[in-house]
């Protein structure tokens, strides 16, 4: 058993897909298959369950799984602990948001590429919103992400960076568009476009109508933030979102909420990030206006 089976095992399994497993590590695919075949039979039972629908961990594999990503976790703890001295290498997983409009993501990570040239980053969302990047560091999927749950996460770091206060949007021809300032009581009724469940947006809001004692129906879900106002335009209901992620769209307005509603950005890591990512977190807090 080598390091390099365990990261073949660990990469099928976030994939679910031997093919796209092997372009995330760099091998062919007959590769990575014969690594987890060699490792099933090492560990004398199979560790995926195959059908033409994909790939599936057996009850052994998901507990196999766990122990892989500690191992490869330790394994490049020791790396860095002999090369502490030396400049950061090897590979940072950052999961993001895709619609932070006023956050400049490309000239972050061109300045952590000037400053550290042999790591490598891999950038991506979740279609879960914040609710799966925590889960997805939790597993080890990812070294950091950014965060936007109201809630603390107490078995992960936490770096606050920034807060957004919520702005309604509303179609340019609703009657409430012409007001200076919108209350949540008067859009309860309304129909609403909104990210889907999970979302620290979407969160965040809910907690806040609860707070008042108000539901709301939300029969448009989105998982890209940026398009929301744009389906606000179309008719389609009002919405609520955070200033930070707000991309204009002809034919709705942005109007102030009258209670006060902030969205929180964090990033998380694990608890002992290594020193890649400590590097990347002190970068977001330093780039990133503060809280």
């Amino acid at each position: 058993m080598d390091t390099r089976q365990l990261e073949y095992l660990v990469a099928v399994a976030d994939e679910q897909s031997f093919t796209r497993a092997a372009e995330r590590v760099f091998a062919a695919q007959s590769t990575v298959s014969a690594g987890i075949q060699s490792l099933e039979r090492e560990l004398g039972a199979p560790l995926f369950e195959r059908d033409a629908h994909g790939v599936r961990l057996t009850d052994v594999g998901e507990a196999v799984l766990a122990e892989a990503r500690v191992a490869l976790r330790g394994v490049d703890r020791m790396r860095e602990l002999a090369d502490r001295d030396g400049p950061l290498r090897g590979t940072v997983r950052v999961g993001i948001f895709t619609n932070l409009t006023t956050v400049d993501l490309p000239g972050i990570m061109g300045e952590f590429h000037r400053r550290h040239p042999g790591v490598d980053l891999r950038l991506g969302p979740s279609p879960s919103g914040s609710t799966g990047l925590v889960e997805d560091v939790r597993q080890g999927r990812l070294d950091i992400a950014f965060h936007g749950l109201p809630d603390a996460v107490p078995d992960l770091l936490t770096r606050p960076l920034t807060f957004s206060p919520f702005r309604a949007v509303l179609p340019e021809a609703h009657p409430l568009a012409r007001t200076r300032a919108v209350s949540l009581a008067n859009l309860a009724e309304e129909p609403w476009v909104d990210a889907r469940a999970g979302f620290g947006n979407r969160v965040t809001l809910d907690r806040a109508f609860a707070a008042l004692g108000l539901t709301r129906r939300v029969p448009t879900e989105l998982s890209d933030l940026g398009e929301i106002p744009r389906f606000v335009a179309a008719g389609l209901g009002v919405a609520a979102l955070p200033e930070l992620t707000i991309i204009p769209a002809a034919g709705a307005v942005v109007r102030p909420l009258r209670e006060p509603v902030d969205w929180r950005l964090s990033a998380i890591a694990r608890q002992r990030p290594g020193r890649a990512a400590e590097a990347m977190l002190a970068l977001l807090e330093e780039r990133i206006p503060g809280v």
